[in-house]
């Protein structure tokens, strides 16, 4: 895993010390090493976190070995992320006449590229983010994998392209404005995450996951190459119980091992203490007993010093059952609080949750631990049908039909409304019935949407003015056929567009981990797997209400009981507790004084400091759920405007060593590279 970055300029070289500024904002992407490649156009960077061919594996890369044809140098990458099929990809790739030089992923993306152009993306499995240069053609490709596991984004400034891993890296250049976008903002504050191509900053858009952008003579062209799909509700073809979960099995377990062994270096676990990362785990350890693997598996787990989210005692028990030699790492209200800014400067996002922070001090454990590449559980909840969101889905979608039975569901849903008998009717009315129309594609999230979307309130008039509309810009993309999807098909789609690129894999998924120089790898989001489950039937992932159904029929023998049958606990972090509970860090007093919310400009000053000392009041338990998003919103955006939008704050370090140049314009001009 790695950071990529470029210029590309229309009309001169562009600056190597641009670049190697670029490259210093990468160096936590990529310690072990970093490179640029240069010509009378485009320079094209890269950090290298050292994972397949850690010795041929240098980027950028170029067709070197078409030297005999006269096509040397003809067209470079430079790649963050790893291609699991490109041993299969390079046998291909050898029976077409192409010759390798390397053992490396990398070189495979090159003359795939030379090989079936675009095309070549659709074949890849993986996790990438790209920057393709063909001069051939003179065409700069950018490309993300189909999930957006690895984050891209680009912007223009000064008659140049620039695109980066991270957003840090574009600011890198003085003539791009570091400003908050307030659509982007409205987003977030809506659907948790902005949604590709918008960002929250102004005039950085990133690459929609499963696309591709040409850009070639200042016209800049999309090509989708996979999006999330359904069969239409009733017509499914895969419609036999039992043969769907050995299929589930069969494919999910090819997948994890793929992940697993595709490394030239170690390769961890984590558990959860759900079945999600049980099932991944297990799935590693059985083959390796198989195998009579000399090295046992080593897991990872977060615990929590407040009971209320530990799940200590099933991670526990799932790796004695694995027999892995285990590690985990219990953290506690103030280590949230302290590491908090680092989280935000690495997530470049405002939050609403405390919940990457845990991730963050998870990923540290594992680098100290000796291990750069882990396998985790993520995807499985919306591949697979596994938040309530998609429980819930099927229940307002059965109120518009019968009211007084989805009433009787909602009780089995939540079971505390039974102990509550004057409570529940009142609350299951005013949640499943809200904004319910059966023309309405998103009313599984429209509830969601709207409670979230209370936290705008507290933006000064103008940002609400200039936002707005997040929820109705992502139902506008919903493909035509969306309309014959089952209900929790298409409440799928919208956690595969909003959540999970924006926030589980990036937030909480790949900044945390990149953050202390880790690579996540997710069997769940392999494409066959993806494949597999999207033209199963809903009822196979949600059978009633169980959640992951066929996840846990398929896997039944190799999950303890006590974690198959456990009711689903969602991932949490002590919020507004861990920033007043404990005692409140200088920093908290800093960003939100009211100097500095008016120098910021995006919340109203008085209703923070409301806010603020009823969380004082509270110690910050006294908070309910939509506070505590309120607080978590302020802080993180607070921190984001201190950490990467003020010039003062710049940290831009030295690319990491050793440096690599590949530096065409000395053919050229005879210039030594600065």
């Amino acid at each position: 895993m790695c950071g990529i970055c470029g210029v590309l300029n229309s009309t001169e070289s562009p600056d190597p010390a641009l670049v190697r500024r670029m490259l210093g904002t990468l160096a936590h992407r990529g310690p072990d090493g970093s490179g640029y490649y240069r010509d009378e156009r485009v320079a094209l960077g890269h950090t290298r976190l050292a994972i397949i061919d850690t010795v041929g594996g240098t980027q950028p890369m170029s067709s070197r070995s078409c030297r005999s044809a006269g096509e040397d140098d003809q067209v470079w990458v430079t790649f963050n992320g790893e291609i699991f099929n490109h041993v299969e990809l390079a046998a291909q790739l050898r029976s077409r006449g192409h010759v390798f030089e390397t053992r490396s992923d990398t070189e495979v993306i090159v003359h795939a590229w030379e090989e079936w152009g675009p095309g070549c993306f659709e074949r890849f499995n993986g996790q990438w983010a790209l920057a393709i240069w063909d001069r051939r053609s003179g065409s700069l490709v950018l490309s993300r994998d189909r999930f957006g596991v690895r984050p891209l984004f680009y912007t223009r400034a000064a008659g140049q392209l620039l695109f980066a891993s991270e957003v840090k890296a574009l600011y890198a250049s003085p003539d791009v404005p570091r400003e908050l976008d307030p659509a982007g903002l409205d987003q977030v504050l809506t659907l948790w995450s902005a949604v590709a191509p918008r960002t929250v900053f102004r005039d950085i858009s990133q690459v929609p996951p499963g696309s591709c952008l040409t850009f070639r003579g200042g016209v800049e062209v999309e090509h989708r190459y996979w999006a999330p799909s359904f069969p239409p509700a009733g017509a499914e073809e895969l419609t036999d119980l039992e043969a769907n979960a050995e299929a589930l099995r069969t494919t999910l377990a090819a997948a994890t091992r793929l992940r697993f062994e595709r490394s030239d270096v170690p390769v961890a676990a984590y558990l959860s203490g759900g079945i999600d990362s049980a099932v991944t785990a297990g799935t590693i350890a059985a083959g390796r007993l198989a195998g009579s693997a000399a090295a046992p598996l080593h897991t990872f787990s977060l615990r929590f010093a407040e009971a209320e989210f530990d799940e200590g005692g099933f991670q526990a028990l799932m790796a004695e059952r694995l027999g892995t030699v285990h590690h985990d790492v219990v953290v506690g209200e103030l280590d949230i609080a302290d590491v908090f800014p680092q989280v935000v400067r690495h997530a470049e996002s405002p939050l609403l949750r405390t919940a990457p922070a845990p991730m963050f001090l998870l990923s540290r454990l594992v680098r100290e631990a000796g291990f750069k590449v882990v396998v985790t559980g993520e995807g499985a909840d919306e591949v697979l049908g596994g938040y309530d969101i998609f429980r819930e889905a099927k229940i307002r979608d059965l109120w518009l039909r019968d009211p007084v039975a989805a009433e009787a569901a909602v009780e089995q849903l939540y079971p505390w409304m039974q102990r509550s008998p004057n409570q529940a009717p009142a609350f299951a009315r005013s949640f499943f019935s809200r904004n319910l129309s059966q023309d309405d594609l998103a009313m599984s999230h429209r509830p969601r949407w709207d409670s979230t979307a209370v936290l705008t309130s507290m933006l000064r008039p103008e940002l609400r003015l200039l936002g707005g509309g997040a929820a109705d810009g992502v139902v506008a993309g919903m493909p035509a056929s969306a309309a014959s999807w089952d209900p929790v098909a298409r409440a799928q789609w919208l956690e595969m567009t909003t959540l999970l690129p924006g926030y589980i894999l990036a937030s909480q998924g790949d900044r945390m981990l990149m953050g202390n120089s880790v690579e996540g790898r997710f069997p769940f989001l392999d494409p066959h797997v993806a494949e597999l489950a999207g033209r199963v039937p809903a009822e196979h992932k949600i059978h009633g209400l169980d959640e992951k159904h066929l996840l846990k029929r398929a896997f039944a023998d190799l999950v303890p009981e006590q974690i198959l049958r456990r009711p689903k606990q969602p991932y949490r972090a002590p919020d507004a507790a861990a920033f007043f509970a404990g005692g409140t860090p200088d920093w908290v007093f800093d960003v939100t004084s009211v100097s500095a919310l008016r120098a910021t400009g995006v919340f109203r000053p008085e209703l923070v400091q409301r806010l603020l000392e009823k969380a004082r009041r509270t110690q910050g338990r006294g908070l309910g759920n939509t506070d505590n998003m309120r607080l978590v919103a302020v802080l993180s955006t607070q921190l984001l405007h201190t950490e990467l939008l003020t010039g003062s704050t710049d940290r831009t370090a030295a690319p990491p060593e050793p440096l690599t140049v590949f530096d065409h314009t000395l053919e050229i001009t005879g210039r030594t590279p600065a």
